[in-house]
């Protein structure tokens, strides 16, 4: 039995030797023999991936002392708790890899002691750009998902909230995190996520909206099927409604499933304003959602098919504006949305302060000079300009393309068909979030299916006191949030 284990790590060491001579080729890996401890040690490690100061005070310190006599003595005085005695070099490369100091005494010895010592330096936590709001709390996710995971656990401090990890590419060996709580969240959504997530079959994964296109339920469709949020009382809020949350390493924002259409055009601010509030600014949101898809198709369709219909206090207006305009309405509209989505691109890639002054200016000067050349109409240009704000109130980015998106085949119907066009091509679009699912729910849940006790938190927002069941389409473990005979409004002593 000795024999044969002597044959194991002669062979495991030969190989150890073998690979840290092809780690030697890159000029940023370092290997060294330390002279100071009682046996000759090998120290190896990625000198771009360590933290020197962690080296040199928790794990160099010691080799010179007695307790560098041996890799077990050495184990127990690293003041580090990250640290394990591995002789599997595919666990020991791994390790270098990310950060991690191998200690290696002789080399013919099998085992080696890695601890960790990375680098960890980051982006502090700042304030949400994309989703900001004023009022509420102002951290959003960083790159790192230690840190994330912390802003997660801080606002759910219940020993139910589980977190599994998993490495997605086979070279960029990404950490991804779910998140749920165990209490709450239907196993199936969770295993949902977990599988799409193990099955993925890639080589780099840069950042998480690459991985919602892996593992949405239709990745060919223009609408989201998951919400994708830097904000970490969103995804908190999530979790402890029965959703499953999604972070990765490297990326400033997580990932909430199941959702549906509705939550997309809600602002997490309305959660901390009063509830007539919050349901005012829900309604305005859906209401430029409409408005913003369907105006200039409108405009389309009523000059080109539908003249009959304009008032007759309206009409000499827009003869007067289009009177010297050579273009169809068809070409008009689209001669502008070209040039306010050339102008959106233009201010979303330059500089901050660069691109607010060729959006402001640009839209100033390219809006006055079409009017004075006769290339529009000042009401197209009226409507262009409410369209492109309504498509900006929308909270979730992606959701805000597709809106820009969907304007077009709505143009073209209205040019085909007229109004007829416009209702054939809503029915298309109905049809397709009728059948679209995210994570195995309806998309337009609660109303297809109809769920009546779940329309308190749609369009509107209820108080809290009639909202204390969790969604029913969640299909939760517990789904009662709070009692809701201690929610009721109490009267004073002295009443």
């Amino acid at each position: 039995m000795n024999r044969k284990f002597r044959k194991m790590s002669g062979g495991r060491t030969k190989s150890i030797s073998a690979k840290q001579q092809e780690l030697k080729e890159s000029s940023d890996f370092l290997s060294y023999s330390h002279q100071k401890t009682p046996q000759s040690c090998v120290i190896s490690y990625y000198k771009s991936l360590i933290d020197p100061e962690i080296l040199h005070r928790d794990i160099l310190v010691h080799l010179s002392e007695e307790s560098g006599a041996s890799l077990n003595a050495l184990y127990e005085s690293i003041p580090i708790a990250d640290k394990k005695i591995s002789c599997d070099w595919d666990e020991i490369q791994e390790k270098l890899l990310r950060g991690y100091v191998v200690i290696q005494y002789g080399e013919k010895q099998p085992e080696c002691l890695w601890v960790n010592a990375a680098l960890s330096k980051g982006r502090a936590v700042n304030s949400p750009e994309v989703e900001f709001s004023v009022v509420g709390p102002k951290e959003a996710f960083v790159e790192s998902l230690d840190l994330n995971l912390n802003l997660i656990r801080k606002r759910l401090p219940t020993s139910n909230l589980r977190v599994t990890e998993m490495i997605v590419g086979s070279l960029s060996k990404t950490r991804v995190a779910i998140c749920y709580l165990d209490n709450i969240t239907n196993d199936e959504y969770v295993n949902t996520m977990t599988q799409r997530i193990q099955d993925l079959d890639v080589d780099f994964m840069p950042d998480i909206t690459m991985l919602v296109q892996m593992i949405e339920d239709n990745p060919d469709s223009v609408f989201p099927q998951l919400i994708e949020t830097e904000r970490p009382d969103r995804l908190a809020q999530g979790l402890a409604l029965g959703q499953v949350g999604v972070l990765m390493d490297g990326s400033p924002s997580g990932v909430i499933g199941p959702a549906k259409l509705g939550w997309f055009l809600i602002a997490h601010e309305d959660y901390y304003l009063p509830w007539h509030m919050g349901s005012f600014f829900r309604v305005l949101r859906h209401m430029a959602l409409l408005f913003s898809v369907l105006a200039t198709s409108l405009y389309v369709a009523v000059l080109t098919y539908h003249y009959q219909i304009i008032p007759n206090n309206l009409l000499p207006t827009i003869v007067s504006s289009r009177i010297n305009i050579p273009f169809p309405p068809l070409l008009e509209v689209m001669i502008m949305e070209f040039s306010i989505e050339l102008l959106r691109e233009a201010g979303a890639r330059l500089p901050t302060k660069v691109g607010q002054t060729i959006g402001i200016v640009g839209g100033i000067v390219l809006g006055t000079a079409a009017v004075e050349a006769s290339l529009t109409s000042n009401i197209l240009l009226i409507l262009i300009a409410l369209s492109a704000l309504a498509s900006f109130t929308t909270p979730i980015f992606r959701m805000s393309n597709t809106i820009r998106i969907l304007r077009l085949p709505f143009i073209v119907a209205a040019e085909l068909w007229g109004l007829l066009g416009i209702f054939i091509c809503g029915a298309f679009v109905l049809t397709h979030l009728l059948k679209l699912k995210s994570l195995g729910i309806p998309y337009l849940a609660p109303y297809y299916p109809l769920r009546v006790n779940d329309l308190k938190d749609s369009v509107v927002r209820l108080p809290y006191s009639v909202m204390y069941k969790r969604p029913s389409y969640f299909r939760t473990k517990n789904p009662i949030k709070f009692n809701p005979g201690k929610a009721k409004i109490k009267k004073d002593i002295d009443e």
